[in-house]
């Protein structure tokens, strides 16, 4: 009776422990399966998650496309009309032409219902904005140096003290001129533009004196450094933006970014047109005219533009600035026309944003417009 009594409490005990397995092997199990189920759906939520964002960036993509193709429908109407302004007025470019009206910022399908077009309700998330600005109403850096022949740089007196004059108006040091026109000869020297004639259809072909004095020669080669420090400690870089002043030493951002309504970088040489220059670039021009004296020719100028050089002569007269006395002092080349064009755009599409400026030429004979070059603002 007592070994069956044991063999009864060993097999018991038997059971229990294949019981207790099982249930721990279930519960490993369910673990187990837990953890597959947990590590599947982390994978799927990260391919879901991937293939969004994947979504989102060609959608985005797509969008940004779209409002490139709006901004540069916007810069063809642009061109539309600085042609058709140039047809109204070809001789003279001033503040008070259609260009210079800004455009508020504007529905796109406003514009699109404004000319009858089927698909204006497409463009209800679409906005557009932007303004026309004078290029050659700007201090043109490309004026410190002149090419008197093909393959030759020589750096232009005259417009080393013009641009002397404006950074010491605006408080900076006045030496800053100099290292700046031998940065653009530099820059300059591996560029083809060194084989372009000089001033070509600035002015018809004559430079401008203030007072009917012809300049002598206002050139040299060393504009008052060594030509052994001529590119010591400037790369051989050509300008093509007020930004690249950051390349020439004693310049800092905060510098560029006061200068940037007064001075630009064009491709070729060009005339200031006095119907849109600011005071202090009219100050800077013209010797020995105070920035109180160009202000009062500025103000005359908002009631009466310049049709010709005789205008403005008469106008810097009656402002008070002084006549030229010798060659070295002769003003820069001086115009009413302008060639050259920045065309600012702003086009808002849902998500997708293109800040955009366009430097634009205006040929004065033809009138005829084609774009320079393009720059998105980040």
């Amino acid at each position: 009776m007592a070994s069956r009594a044991d063999h009864t409490r060993l097999s018991g005990r038997r059971l229990t422990v294949k019981r207790r397995q099982r249930t721990h092997e279930r519960g490993a199990a369910i673990i187990s399966a837990l953890l597959v189920v947990s590590l599947a759906a982390i994978l799927v939520a990260g391919i879901l998650w991937r293939q969004q964002v994947q979504v989102r960036r060609i959608e985005n993509q797509r969008l940004l496309a779209q409002a490139q193709w709006v901004a540069r429908g916007a810069l063809d109407w642009t061109r539309l009309i600085l042609r058709a302004e140039a047809d109204t007025s070809p001789t003279f470019t001033y503040l008070g032409g259609v260009w210079a009206v800004p455009i508020a910022r504007t529905r796109l399908s406003d514009f699109l219902g404004k000319i009858g077009e089927a698909q204006a309700g497409q463009g209800e998330d679409t906005y557009i904005s932007g303004s026309i600005e004078d290029a050659q109403g700007k201090f043109n850096l490309r004026n410190l140096v002149s090419v008197p022949a093909p393959g030759a740089l020589q750096v232009s007196i005259a417009q080393v003290l013009a641009f002397q004059r404006l950074l010491q108006s605006l408080g900076y040091d006045g030496q800053l001129a100099r290292r700046v026109a031998l940065q653009v000869r530099a820059g300059l020297q591996g560029s083809a533009t060194r084989f372009q004639s000089p001033m070509n259809g600035i002015g018809g072909g004559q430079t401008q004196q203030l007072g009917g004095i012809v300049g002598g020669n206002n050139f040299t080669d060393n504009p008052g450094l060594q030509e052994g420090n001529d590119q010591s400690s400037m790369a051989a870089l050509q300008m093509t933006s007020v930004d690249s002043l950051l390349d020439v030493p004693g310049f800092t951002p905060e510098m560029v970014a006061r200068l940037r309504p007064f001075v630009t970088v064009l491709p070729t040489q060009t005339a200031v047109n006095m119907n849109t220059a600011p005071a202090e670039v009219v100050a800077a021009i013209v010797p020995g005219m105070s920035l109180s004296s160009a202000q009062a020719f500025v103000s005359r100028r908002e009631t009466v533009f310049f049709r010709n050089s005789a205008d403005i002569e008469l106008a810097l007269r009656g402002a008070g600035a002084p006549q030229a006395t010798d060659a070295a002092s002769s003003q820069v080349p001086i115009d009413v026309t302008t060639s050259y064009f920045f065309v600012h755009g702003l086009v808002q599409h849902r998500r997708a944003e293109v800040d955009r400026t366009t430097l634009v030429y205006r040929d004065p004979l033809t009138h005829a417009t084609r774009v320079v070059r393009v720059s998105d603002q980040p």
